[in-house]
């Protein structure tokens, strides 16, 4: 627990994306595997079901500390983070007492209060508090009310995993994806292992817009040129290979199993299939968007509720074609990917989660934003 409790610390103290990064990594070298497994885990919303609820925690707490239990409560709004008042308040810990565990030895201790007594949880809650330090007992209290907020997105530890392990990042993202738990697998089998999927998950890089300097006249002819709304979702690559799909976001996370609503295309498309497009939210009825925030609740969720998919269906607005039956066709000229792409969605059937619309000739000037559609981005004709 005390390396974790320094890692949390020093993730804790810091704003800074390197040094977080840093840190991680130095704990995925140093740690143990099972800790490691662990705090995988936890970064990644794979938190051990709560035993104890807070009301208890509170009332052990103020008893603890010698206060009563409205003296505690009017303390808590203050300091406005309970693991963090509970730290604070109680006494200095006993030296005698020293209770030395691992990370995974306090979850599954915690796990294994699930069928105890409230008597049988209090005594062991208030053994830890003894037994640990003041920054251990605020982890342990962060391990026991499930409420964890360090500032570490998925993408950073993966980056930071990536530095320890020297295994690529997008070879990491694809192998912590899916119904995984420390307690049904080892480290080396999660991460280190290869994984032999890695390769057909892979997406191309991002071809990112960019500010042009010059005036438009230095651009050319406009005739030479075609402009592309850029919808009012999230960027993603569709890639289609082996018999399965993988949504990438425009940031390189893994996003395949907030959309499951794009699994049919698995069937309706070819695999060596790989689109670059828009993921909107979208109203079949009206054939038009939704807004973003009707997108947004789906991003940041790990499953999809029935309910969210129903009210909020998102398809892929394809903007290029960039593999077609296994091949790497980004060489080839735009229209004839266009051309390619437009002629392989036209087969899909009504309502598919997947569109495209054609591209227009653009006119010299600005292009203003619309309440569906943001600014457009621009590419030469070839």
């Amino acid at each position: 627990m005390k390396a974790f409790a320094a890692l949390f610390t020093a993730l804790d103290q810091t704003t800074r994306t390197s040094v977080k990064t840093a840190a991680l990594a130095a704990y995925f070298t140093t740690a143990p595997e099972d800790d490691r497994l662990w705090t995988i885990a936890l970064l990644s919303g794979r938190r051990p079901r709560r035993t104890i609820t807070t009301p208890n925690l509170r009332a052990w707490a103020a008893e603890q500390a010698g206060i009563p239990l409205w003296l505690f409560e009017a303390c808590y709004p203050v300091v406005g983070d309970l693991s963090e008042t509970i730290a604070l308040v109680l006494p200095d810990p006993d030296p005698e007492t020293r209770i030395e565990k691992s990370l995974t030895g306090w979850i599954t201790d915690l796990r294994g209060l699930a069928s105890a007594d409230d008597a049988t949880r209090k005594a062991f809650v208030l053994a830890a508090w003894n037994g640990l330090s003041s920054t251990e007992r605020f982890v342990f209290n962060k391990l026991v009310t499930g409420g964890w907020r360090m500032g570490v997105s998925q993408k950073l530890m993966t980056r930071a995993l990536s530095q320890a392990t020297a295994i690529p990042e997008a070879d990491l993202a694809h192998r912590l994806m899916g119904d995984w738990s420390p307690d049904r697998i080892s480290w080396h089998a999660l991460v280190l292992a290869p994984d032999p999927t890695a390769d057909l998950s892979r997406p191309y890089p991002f071809a990112l817009a960019h500010q042009v300097d010059a005036a438009p006249e230095t651009l050319g002819p406009v005739t030479d040129w075609l402009a592309e709304y850029k919808w009012d979702g999230m960027r993603g690559q569709l890639i289609l290979r082996g018999g399965d799909r993988h949504l990438w976001s425009r940031g390189e996370d893994l996003m395949t199993d907030r959309f499951p609503d794009l699994a049919p295309l698995v069937d309706a498309l070819p695999p060596g299939t790989v689109i670059d497009g828009e993921v909107l939210a979208w109203d079949h009825a009206l054939d038009r968007p939704l807004g973003f925030s009707r997108l947004q609740p789906r991003i940041g969720r790990k499953t999809v509720p029935r309910k969210l998919l129903a009210e909020a269906p998102v398809i892929v607005m394809a903007y290029d074609l960039l593999e077609w039956q296994g091949r790497d066709i980004r060489q080839d000229p735009l229209a004839t990917r266009r051309a390619t792409l437009a002629r392989v969605l036209a087969t899909l059937p009504p309502r598919a989660p997947c569109a495209c619309r054609p591209p227009w000739p653009p006119r010299i000037g600005p292009i203003w934003q619309t309440p569906a559609r943001r600014r457009a981005t621009w590419g030469p004709r070839g």
